[in-house]
């Protein structure tokens, strides 16, 4: 399906202000100007503005130039969307701000599913033997295993982050799982947190859900260390 001009514009924009051309504090072009540059009519350039206020990426003034947001700041999920669709290749400091999210998120909610429903976690891990040793299965296994621990915890709002960053998730997870180590890590996390479940110890399994997403953001740390050095 081809897309709407407004749709192609607003990607542009948000280019424009992830790639510096429009950075913090500074005004964008006129709606006048905007609808010349892009070939279009003030009505479609006023659609895509008003859509990257709502998402957080600019301020729009009466009779002024929008003014560009800082976006880590003032955004919200939508700024998430955003970035992806108009990044070919997320970003390394986008990958560590979500593993230092996890760190946060994945504890709680795991703990309230396991003390909830710790038949239907153990579920979770059925097909645990069949997970293939490549990148796009650990992806895939670690989403819907944190999927199915936010979905049955009790708070809502957990699945309705996680559900918001799916693509996201998928995408980090294939650049992240694309380390041999980083799959082994988390396999014997995997092994580990399954045999906790067996036990009972809903305690431990907090632990090491804890213990494993700081684990994460270490490794993750540690492989963008070597490649700077080696680009340098």
């Amino acid at each position: 399906m081809k897309e709407r001009s407004s749709d192609l514009i607003e990607k542009a924009l948000i280019s424009s202000i992830l790639t510096g051309e429009y950075k913090p504090g500074e005004s964008m072009l006129s709606e006048r100007d905007l609808a010349t540059s892009f070939s279009v009519g003030r009505p479609t350039i006023r659609e895509v503005l008003q859509r990257l206020e709502r998402d957080g990426w600019i301020t729009i003034r009466k009779n002024s130039p929008a003014i560009v947001n800082e976006y880590w700041k003032q955004g919200n999920l939508m700024t998430i969307v955003n970035i992806l669709k108009a990044s070919p290749e997320i970003p390394d400091q986008f990958i560590e701000y979500v593993l230092e999210l996890r760190i946060s998120l994945t504890p709680t909610y795991t703990k309230d599913a396991i003390t909830q429903h710790p038949v239907k976690v153990i579920a979770l891990f059925t097909n645990l033997d069949e997970l293939e040793d490549d990148a796009s299965s650990f992806a895939s296994f670690d989403w819907h295993l944190q999927q199915g621990l936010a979905k049955l915890s009790s708070n809502p709002i957990y699945l309705l982050i996680l559900n918001s960053f799916k693509d996201v998730y998928l995408r980090l997870g294939e650049k992240y799982f694309q380390e041999a180590s980083h799959r082994e890590a988390s396999r014997k996390f995997y092994d580990d947190f399954l045999q906790a479940l067996f036990e009972k110890d809903v305690e431990g399994t907090e632990r090491l859900s804890l213990e494993m997403m700081k684990r994460s953001l270490e490794l993750w740390k540690t492989k963008k260390s070597r490649s700077d050095q080696y680009e340098e």
